[in-house]
Parts: structure tokens; sequence; C-alpha cells
């Protein structure tokens, strides 16, 4: 009776082997089609962020030119007011002299 749990067990342990050796290969092949594809997110993600760089350091000019833009039409401005209230002060020193 022996004999026979013991042919039955090495029976079992070699069919089990080799299920476990075709386990181990589909596991190993799932698991580069999953390293794959975390390396094509990976890399799609970098591009993104890399895209949005980008686009943020062209906001970032655009915004910068636009605040230039608006300190250069207020100097302006400043001298605009500046020179009329020159003007303004000639003429009133010139109306006290008469």
């Amino acid at each position: 009776m022996r004999k026979i749990i013991i042919a039955s067990m090495a029976a079992a342990a070699f069919s089990l082997a080799a299920c476990s050796e075709s386990a181990q290969q589909e596991a190993s092949e799932a698991a580069d089609a999953v390293a794959d594809d975390a390396a094509a997110l990976g890399d799609a993600a970098a591009e993104g962020a890399a895209d949005a760089a980008d686009a943020t350091a062209d906001a970032a000019k655009d915004a910068g030119n636009a605040v230039e833009g608006a300190v250069n039409a207020a100097g302006d401005a400043a001298a605009e007011a500046g020179d009329k209230i020159a003007e303004e002060t000639r003429k009133a020193e010139a109306n006290d002299k008469n």
C-alpha cells in the first residue's frame, strides 16, 4: 500500500512540476507585458510633462511681455502727465508775471 501511495505522490509531483513550469512561463510573459505597458505609460507621461512645461514657459514669456508692455504704457502716460504739468506750470507762471 505504501508503494501505491508513494507512486501516486510521485505522479502528482511530476504533474504539478509540469504545470508549475507552464504557469511560471505564463507568469513571466504576463510580467513582461505589464513592464512594457508601464514603460510605455511612463514615456507618455514624460512626454506630456515636457509638453506642459513648454506650454507653461510660453505662457510665462507671454505674461512677461504683457507686463512689460503695461509698464511701458504706464511710463509713457506718466511722462505725458509730467510734460502737461510742466506746460501748465509755465503758463501759470507767465500769467503771474503779467
